[in-house]
């Protein structure tokens, strides 16, 4: 089974979008209650058995189940048959903000991610439908629960042999979007290495440097808009809480967020193609981005998004066929790409790389990237040379860095 996840703008008249506005704000009190319900069953069983705290204990049976999400699936369905404020929404909607909670409990525990949170009116913002009805996709409309068939926006077609499983309607400060899931019954052979080989190296510095000698500057999508988002906060925050102006100015804080995500994404989506054209392998090193966002340049690191980027370029060589791989980053700066010795430590002020046993000499990340891709190339037993092989008579790609 493959899997495939389509944007499409959704055009919705003023009765479907209230009826989704009631229902997110009726999934809100599910998750909350349901949070709650988990989070004074752990705080029951986190006292010890021999001292009891000062301020206050939660007690509950020792013999209650731990909340799950099948139990709480049967509190949901039980609790519905007695409240009509529940009856209004979609019951396989409700069920999968559970689902959701349970996945965010498994984050919590397998992943590191934290504690989830309870939600506070305006903060549920999607809603997911397992199922939907035969044939839901009508020209430019698709039928969705409890609204019918709604307009939407065909950016791109719908894939032949694909058949749409799932739904989820989101609502973000420019629109409602839907993300339908495709699934096409087709076995997808794994990519095998070969054709010239490419190493990316990113950093602050630059963006990133190729081992053919592409230095990529990095574009300050947040920085060069801090100005203007610490204005609209300002605004924000003078207004009174809860007027209509308080929402207008809050929308606006909204909406600049999203232009610099999209901002960001087109720039990652395009320089990934672009390192894709031409080559067979890339390989990038396997770096730990969250201890990077925990330095004294986190504000940078979270602007640049290496990781977000690795993502894609990962999906969009698999997509054109490129084979895609990650190596250790242990030293990839300290060693000669020409003749392989180690240079010891450079401080970060050094930007220049100088061999004192061979001469080679060139940029740090230029380097580090030539480096990377050797370590790749031995990783997968490949003789195939690396694009720009011949370091000391090797030319720079000459294309220019998409534009924002």
């Amino acid at each position: 089974m493959f899997n495939l996840t389509y944007s499409y703008r959704l055009q919705l008249n003023r009765q479907q979008e209230q009826t989704y506005s009631e229902w997110l704000e009726t999934s809100r009190p599910v998750w909350n209650f349901a949070l709650a319900e988990r989070k004074d069953w752990y705080r029951s069983r986190s006292c010890p058995i021999n001292t009891c705290s000062l301020h206050s204990e939660y007690i509950i049976p020792a013999d209650a189940p731990r909340p799950t999400f099948a139990r709480q699936c049967k509190a949901l369905t039980s609790a519905r048959q007695q409240n009509p404020f529940l009856q209004r929404a979609h019951s396989q909607m409700l069920q999968q903000v559970l689902r959701r909670m349970e996945k965010a409990f498994v984050s919590m525990w397998e992943s590191g991610h934290g504690f989830p949170r309870f939600k506070k009116p305006g903060r549920m913002r999607s809603l997911l439908f397992p199922q939907l009805g035969k044939d839901p996709i009508q020209g430019n409309r698709v039928k969705l629960p409890g609204v019918g068939l709604v307009k939407m926006r065909m950016s791109r077609p719908i894939p032949d042999g694909f058949v749409v499983k799932q739904a989820q309607v989101v609502k973000k400060a420019s629109g409602w979007y839907v993300l339908l899931t495709l699934q096409c019954d087709v076995d997808c052979p794994d990519i095998i290495p070969h054709g010239e080989a490419l190493g990316i190296d990113v950093g602050l510095s630059h963006y990133l440097a190729t081992s053919a000698g592409e230095i990529v500057p990095r574009p300050r999508f947040f920085g060069t808009l801090q100005r203007q988002l610490r204005s609209l906060q300002q605004r924000a925050s003078r207004k009174k809480k809860g007027s209509n102006n308080w929402r207008k100015a809050h929308l606006k804080v909204a909406r600049l967020h999203e232009h610099i995500r999209n901002t960001r994404r087109d720039f990652f989506w395009k320089l990934a193609h672009r390192l894709c054209d031409g080559v067979g392998m890339i390989f990038a090193e396997n770096l730990n981005f969250k201890a990077w966002a925990r330095g004294m340049f986190s504000k940078h690191t979270l602007d640049a998004a290496h990781g977000e980027f690795l993502h894609i370029l990962k999906w969009v060589c698999w997509k054109r066929g490129v084979f895609y791989a990650e190596v250790k980053p242990d030293g990839t700066s300290q060693t000669c790409p020409n003749c392989g010795i180690h240079t010891g430590k450079k401080e970060l002020s050094v930007r220049v790389h100088d061999c004192p046993e061979c001469g080679y000499r060139t940029d740090r990340d230029v380097a580090a990237a030539q480096a990377i891709v050797k370590r790749g190339l031995a990783a997968v037993g490949h003789t195939v040379k690396m694009l720009g092989e011949g370091l000391s008579g090797r030319s720079p790609r000459t294309q220019e860095s998409p534009s924002l």
